[in-house]
């Protein structure tokens, strides 16, 4: 999955991808907070 801000986050799995990208948004973007199900639209 591509961010908008440029970064490639991957996960090994779903699950994987869910935690990488919940712990991007925190350090990178405060305050933007996406579900597990919006992650996983917006990856594939």
């Amino acid at each position: 999955m591509t961010c908008p801000c440029g970064s490639s986050i991957v996960g090994s799995d779903e699950d994987d991808l869910v935690v990488k990208t919940q712990a991007h948004l925190t350090e990178s973007h405060p305050g933007m907070e996406y579900s597990r199900d919006e992650i996983l639209f917006i990856a594939y």
